[in-house]
């Protein structure tokens, strides 16, 4: 045996680099479900079972292409809990020369890899992720010397270096790089949301379904009404689902909350693309090729690679700079616990309900209910940012450290004192008043700040904005809050702080 080359559970692609060059018959493939990485944080029951099934069902698709597999399957009495167990085991009983994988995506686990050299003496080739667009070293390099870092011009460099909605004579697609400001409005139930796309359990799904019941159960979430994709063809059929049904609308509606549906006009493909089913530039070029055969306006088609190519991409390349430190910032000094409705759901607040509840569900949520409600609410808060970024890497089947992390630290708490993000992403309940028809539906009042009826998140914005003057006054952003803040009735902002005190000594009651 040459070569041992692990695969881990977010690799599930044969483009993968860590078999660049191997040899069925000469080299063995590990892959492994094991209790430290299944474990180390509350991983949402269905992203447990979308990964180990996917997993089981690409070491199916190797070992028909005559690989040569060694597949642990998860119990809790493994002797093996963790890779590198399982990875000691495999070189005592083949003697292999060399261990082979692509970096992973957590700084945890790679920190670990990284010394298995010493520990397993033997070398270990750790080979870079070239499913993403821009290398690490690539990153970096635009990002020395910059004071700031945007993604909306590292986003215009993706453009240049794919070619994606780009004109060989006139630039953009569309005479602009952007178009976010056609992405806001309100969803009144027309058009009708299109069904989500579905897979039927099969025969492997419903043993890891039973496997995760039972051995899990104390994980949050369910594993009922499981129906994503565990192998690429039917990844690739949720993609043709999307720009068939959905695609056209996205643009409109990206930003719409709705009470009544949980998926509205979103993709639900990052599951796929974070865990290899999907290639992110094939979707992407997919996406544009819809808009230049006249299937989905430019507004929309643009506004989907911009989340692929822009954010996925810009916060990979912040989460490789800065790590390990990264993990560690709380600029804001944030300190309180994350209130436990977060787990359950349990919240008179409407708009907080059907997230956590959709979250709950299906282990998804778009991303301005992520960002707007969820996200909002720890903000305003002022929730430990560790806290709410575990939450965050452990309900979503799309969440991975390295995308997760970055985008809750920087973009939802802005604990990284506007590194990532130019101004914090803080808003009253009006915001969610004017992007949903949750109000309607809600035990408190969006249209009072001061009362005991009053929507919570009304008095805790102006809360949020005086308490972080020093942050904030001079962000010319933020001016303008600042200046209506400063207008208000002296006897209205002392109530408006009163009744953000109260609710934030007793938030477990909301």
């Amino acid at each position: 045996m040459a070569n041992l080359i692990l695969i881990l559970g977010d690799q599930l692609t044969t483009d993968i680099s860590a078999l660049n060059g191997a040899e069925p018959g000469r080299d063995r493939i590990v892959m492994a479900e094991v209790h430290e990485e299944a474990s180390y944080t509350n991983h949402h029951k269905k992203k447990l079972v979308l990964l180990f099934s996917a997993m089981r069902h690409f070491a199916e698709r190797l070992r028909d292409s005559s690989w040569e597999v060694h597949y642990q399957a998860y119990h809790p009495d493994n002797p093996h809990q963790s890779l590198e167990d399982v990875i000691a085991k495999q070189i005592r009983e083949t003697g292999a020369e060399r261990l082979i994988t692509t970096e992973c995506g957590e700084w945890r686990l790679h920190a670990q890899i990284e010394q298995w050299h010493k520990r397993l003496d033997i070398p270990v080739e750790i080979r870079g992720d070239d499913r993403f667009i821009a290398t690490k070293q690539e990153f970096a390099d635009w990002a020395e010397g910059r004071k700031q870092l945007r993604m909306e011009f590292f986003y215009r460099e993706m453009r240049r270096k794919t070619g994606l909605l780009m004109s060989p004579e006139n630039g953009p697609e569309g005479g602009q790089w952007n178009f976010d400001a056609d992405n806001r409005k309100k969803w009144s139930g027309k058009p009708p949301a299109p069904a989500p796309f579905r897979v039927e359990p099969d025969a492997i799904t419903r043993d890891v379904i039973h496997l995760v019941d039972e051995h899990f159960d104390d994980h949050f979430g369910t594993t009922d009404d499981f129906h994503f994709a565990v192998t690429p063809e039917d990844a690739d059929a949720a993609l043709e689902h999307f720009i068939d049904f959905a695609l056209p609308c996205f643009g409109d509606f990206q930003d719409a909350i709705s009470d009544s549906e949980d998926w509205l006009f979103h993709s639900t493909l990052s599951p796929y693309i974070n865990c290899g089913l999907l290639d992110p530039l094939a979707v992407c070029k997919a996406a544009a090729q819809a808009w230049y055969a006249g299937r989905a306006p430019i507004n929309a088609v643009e506004g989907f690679i911009r989340q692929i190519l822009g954010w996925r991409e810009f916060v990979r390349g912040i989460y490789w700079l800065h790590m390990p430190e990264y993990a560690q910032e709380n600029r804001l000094g944030n300190s309180r616990a994350l209130p436990w409705f977060y787990w359950t759901g349990e919240t008179r607040m409407r708009c907080m309900h059907k997230a956590i509840d959709a979250t709950r569900r299906n282990a998804y949520a778009h991303h301005i209910q992520r960002l707007m409600v969820t996200g909002n609410f720890a903000l305003l808060a002022g929730v430990k940012p560790e806290d709410i970024c575990d939450w965050y890497l452990a309900v979503y089947a799309d969440a991975y450290d390295w995308v997760e992390l970055p985008n809750v630290l920087g973009m939802v708490m802005h604990a990284d004192g506007g590194y990532l993000g130019s101004k914090p992403y803080a808003a009253s309940g009006k915001y969610i008043h004017r992007m949903s028809d949750h109000c309607a539906n809600c035990h408190y009042n969006v249209n009072k700040s001061t009362e005991d009826d009053a929507c919570p998140f009304n008095a805790l914005y102006w809360h949020f904005i005086d308490r972080h003057r020093d942050d904030f006054a001079g962000n010319p952003r933020m001016g303008m809050m600042y200046r209506n803040w400063d207008k208000q009735n002296p006897d209205k902002r002392t109530a408006l702080l009163r009744r953000a005190e109260y609710l934030l000594e007793n938030l477990e009651e909301l």
